[in-house]
């Protein structure tokens, strides 16, 4: 049964006093961030996985069965550590966004923002750096830890 809300005609609303400052653009930039690089890693992950170069260097075997498949592209590319490449960030952020949200109620948005950008900052330095599939798997999900933390806020 949906809820029906009543308000009555003489109840008054207090008015918000907030100001748009400096300082609230800045934190929603900040904030909006979160979402935009969750969106940004959606388009490219499904890029960089179907590139020779990155197959050739962390899924070798699925580079070989890519060159001599004559199938779909879903048979070129089954393989259970290139979905956990793919899917780690996104149950990392998930997981994420649970302690994410205990955290900004006990210590505030700020604190909480800073962990996200901790989180971003060990991501990429891990995925760049990665020289093999556990260290990128790795990076990948610092960076859910910091798209969740910073999508919570």
């Amino acid at each position: 049964m949906p809820a029906i809300v009543i308000s009555g005609g003489d109840v008054t609303t207090p008015e918000f006093e907030g100001r748009i400052t400096f300082t609230v653009i800045i934190c929603v930039m900040i904030a909006a961030s979160g979402g935009l690089m969750f969106g940004y890693d959606i388009g490219v992950s499904g890029g960089v996985t179907a590139m020779d170069d990155f197959l050739k260097r962390f899924f070798y075997h699925v580079y070989e069965r890519k060159q001599r498949a004559t199938e779909n592209n879903y048979c070129k590319y089954d393989n259970q550590y290139l979905q956990l490449f793919t899917s780690s960030l996104y149950l990392a952020a998930l997981v994420a966004s649970f302690g994410a949200s205990k955290t900004c109620t006990k210590y505030g948005r700020k604190p909480t923002m800073q962990l996200a950008s901790l989180f971003f900052v060990i991501g990429v330095v891990l995925s760049a750096l990665g020289v093999n599939m556990a260290m990128v798997i790795v990076g990948r999900v610092f960076l859910g830890f910091g798209v969740g933390f910073a999508n919570q806020v």
